[in-house]
């Protein structure tokens, strides 16, 4: 008697994504609002599966006391990725944020236990520095939106041995290549009765459109292919038809 044999199947590698609205899940009703990790889940082949964990509004301080770090932290499997870009909630010194703020030191502190409890589950953690704020000076120059706590990615990155992508870096070289009219061609920039699910129209610097988002996840992937070889090897390639 032949018993038929059926290969149990390929374990995927998951890459977390943890960070904030830049980032995030956003769903159709909030259209053209997206995150960079919605498109950035496209670029990669079958091996992989994309789980983003952003939220909107948090902090490194906040993600980790509502909880949205443990569960992520208990489900790690080895190989695995944590790809985490925070900042914009953790700089917020304003008063009406004054629950997201989060110090530079704590903020490295934060960023460590990220790193130390993904690599104690054989996994790899990636440290994405902030996408920047659009924000011209007079003079045209796109202005440097998150120094103290890009500064603190590096000195993390350095200090722990892991790959950094510089988003900061990068998104603002892109916004000054586009030049300030254009550049708000990635951003949230509705004018009033443009769109019928904003009325009243957008203006907002921080947040992007379907294709905003696209050309940062692309700038995301170029950081992957630089920085993360193995994860590199993933990216899906493209069909040549003869």
């Amino acid at each position: 008697m032949l018993l038929s044999f059926i290969a149990p199947p390929k374990k995927k590698t998951k890459i977390y994504l943890i960070g904030d609205s830049t980032m995030c899940l956003y769903e159709p009703a909030r259209a053209p609002l997206t995150g960079w990790g919605m498109p950035f889940a496209n670029f990669f082949n079958s091996d992989i599966e994309i789980d983003n964990r952003a939220k909107g509004g948090r902090s490194t301080r906040t993600f980790l006391s509502e909880n949205r770090w443990q569960p992520i932290a208990d489900s790690l499997q080895e190989g695995d990725y944590v790809m985490m870009q925070f900042g914009h909630n953790d700089e917020a010194k304003e008063e009406k944020y004054k629950d997201r703020y989060t110090p530079v030191p704590d903020y490295k502190t934060n960023l460590i236990k990220f790193i130390t409890e993904t690599k104690a589950k054989g996994a790899y953690p990636v440290i994405i520095t902030p996408v920047t704020r659009m924000g011209f000076d007079k003079d045209g120059k796109q202005k440097e939106t998150h120094i103290e706590y890009t500064a603190a990615c590096y000195e993390v990155a350095a200090a722990q041995n892991v790959p950094l992508i510089d988003l900061d870096k990068m998104s603002r070289a892109l916004l000054q290549e586009l030049g300030p009219e254009n550049a708000k061609l990635l951003y949230m920039q509705i004018a009033p009765g443009e769109n019928p699910i904003y009325p009243d129209g957008q203006k907002d610097n921080t947040h992007f459109n379907d294709f905003g988002a696209r050309r940062i996840a692309e700038l995301v992937l170029k950081g992957v292919r630089e920085n993360v070889p193995a994860l590199a090897e993933k990216i899906v390639k493209p069909v040549i038809k003869k």
